[in-house]
């Protein structure tokens, strides 16, 4: 179960934008308490600001497990996406990424370019590439993997086990 949860939130929370953008009207409706100003004074954290807090710091954390590989987080979501989903047309991966045709292309040609990921010409449609993981990618992969466990059993060894359920059951509750 603990792994399942920690999948649905690093799914979830690599999905988030790079910025912070939260309304006035999420940070009244939804106020955690326990928060300390920059000043050390006591005040009231909006369920939003403890959600984008944990995100930066699940995003920081993320970067550095991956620094050992050299990898952008967008190549990683890629490899993972051909991992699960194996062999699909260049359109259907920038549509499992929800990224513009053009930056799926970049992002393969930084994977070809290492060698982790290949493309070859789709045999039921000529103007179709397929891209497809490579020994190599499909073995990163799995380091990478291995690592980024390790980083969120660190994290997630705060909650009990029935808190990491109830996060795993929210978050796929919000994602979905």
């Amino acid at each position: 179960m603990f792994l399942d949860s920690q999948a649905v939130l690093s799914q979830a929370l690599l999905r988030l934008p790079q910025c912070e953008a939260t309304t006035g009207d999420a940070a009244t409706l939804f106020h955690v308490t326990g928060h300390h100003d920059a000043r050390g004074q006591a005040g009231e954290e909006t369920l939003a600001e403890s959600f984008w807090a944990v995100a930066r710091q699940l995003r920081e954390t993320s970067k550095e497990s991956l620094s050992p590989w050299d990898i952008r987080l967008s190549q990683l979501r890629a490899l993972q996406v051909l991992g699960r989903h194996g062999t699909m047309r260049l359109s259907e991966l920038s549509d499992h990424l929800h990224i513009a045709a053009r930056s799926v292309t970049e992002v393969a040609d930084g994977l070809e370019t290492r060698g982790l990921a290949r493309r070859r010409p789709d045999p039921d449609d000529r103007r179709a590439t397929l891209v497809e993981l490579t020994g190599r990618g499909s073995s990163l992969l799995d380091a990478i993997k291995a690592a980024r466990g390790t980083e969120a059993e660190r994290l997630f060894s705060r909650l009990s086990e029935a808190d990491r359920a109830d996060l795993a059951r929210i978050l796929r509750q919000l994602r979905d």
